[in-house]
């Protein structure tokens, strides 16, 4: 018996009866995290990381049946032992590692191996078969630390403010909204869209101290906010609400500005290739420290990265996905709507 098979449905463990970050409605889901792609409405019953219970509620309904367990803490679900294990990609973010049998597979979800301060650190998981995302898997995607990447942010700021400018960063509201705060918390006062707000209290909830910031309401006058620093969702992106903004300079901030360029994507004034993805190096690195005998790769450039990995001896194989070829932010736009 194979101990998961990819149906229409998402990831489903065969002797568990359980869906790993299922697209379709299921009886048990077992969530990776909380982002909009892989945690859906309309499950039965959701397990997750603790710490994505509190997201869980806040962007499907307080009133789902959801269980939170601890990292490397084991469970049973129907004689499959389950266990959660960090994956470095958001708050909460976790592999999820199945053993049945004597045989080991993990889905890794989306996973970083860059170290944010916020999010706990990536722990690899050794198993047989290892299930990786590939949203940035191409040579040129190669990130620079996360110090240069903060530095790169708060540098736009000062510039921007000896212009007089108010330093406008367009970041998906869960894990890329936060990492900007905390980029920047030194170099002048914080507005965020309430979206980012919402999430924020999530954080907040279980200990995780962001910077000092303010509610910014785009239905009141937002001319208060001169030479500050706002965030807002990609919704957002071209909106009457942005517009409202003055004297403002805008930057967006997605792995995609690698090679899309900041003037090309919406004429935006600048663009941070800052992800919450693993770059190719991480990528590899990750997989390699699985020791996984099989790896089957999804969500983005999957043929040519599995193509890769077996040119170099490490079998795997193609796996289509409903958001196989899109990002976090373009999916939150899709499923969540343009709500300001």
């Amino acid at each position: 018996m194979r101990l998961i098979q990819f149906r229409p449905e998402g990831i489903y463990c065969v002797p568990g009866k359980f869906f790993i970050d299922p697209w379709l409605p299921v009886d048990i889901a077992l969530i990776t995290h909380g982002h909009a792609d892989h945690a859906r409405w309309g499950m039965k019953k959701y397990l997750c990381h603790h710490f994505t219970v509190p997201i869980l509620r806040s962007r499907i309904s307080p009133d789902i049946q959801v269980q939170g367990i601890s990292y490397d803490e084991n469970i049973k679900v129907n004689d499959v032992q389950v266990s959660f294990h960090p994956a470095g990609h958001i708050i909460g973010s976790a592999q999820i590692r199945l053993e049945y049998k004597g045989r080991i597979v993990v889905i890794s979800g989306d996973y970083k191996l860059q170290n944010d301060g916020l999010s706990t650190p990536f722990d690899p998981v050794k198993c047989h078969e290892y299930v990786s995302e590939s949203t940035f898997g191409l040579p040129i995607y190669q990130w620079k630390s996360v110090e240069r990447q903060n530095e790169e942010l708060a540098n736009w700021v000062v510039h921007n403010q000896s212009y007089h400018k108010t330093s406008v960063f367009v970041g998906y509201s869960l894990g890329k909204a936060q990492r900007i705060m905390k980029a920047v918390e030194d170099t002048g006062p914080l507005y965020v869209h309430y979206s980012i707000h919402k999430l924020n209290q999530a954080y907040e909830s279980v200990g995780i101290k962001l910077p000092k910031y303010e509610v910014l309401d785009f239905r009141e006058d937002v001319k208060h906010v001169n030479q500050g620093i706002v965030i807002v969702p990609p919704a957002l992106v071209d909106s009457n609400a942005i517009r409202k903004i003055p004297n403002m300079a805008y930057a967006i901030c997605s792995g995609w500005m690698t090679v899309r360029g900041a003037r090309r994507w919406r004429s935006a004034d600048a663009g941070f290739a800052i992800s919450d993805h693993a770059d190719w190096n991480d990528l590899l690195t990750a997989i390699k420290l699985s020791e996984a005998e099989k790896v089957y790769v999804t969500h983005g450039q999957t043929a040519v990265f599995s193509k890769y990995l077996n040119e170099i001896g490490i079998a795997s194989e193609e796996v289509k996905t409903e958001f196989g070829e899109e990002d976090d932010e373009i999916v939150s736009a899709k499923v969540e709507g343009n709500v300001v």
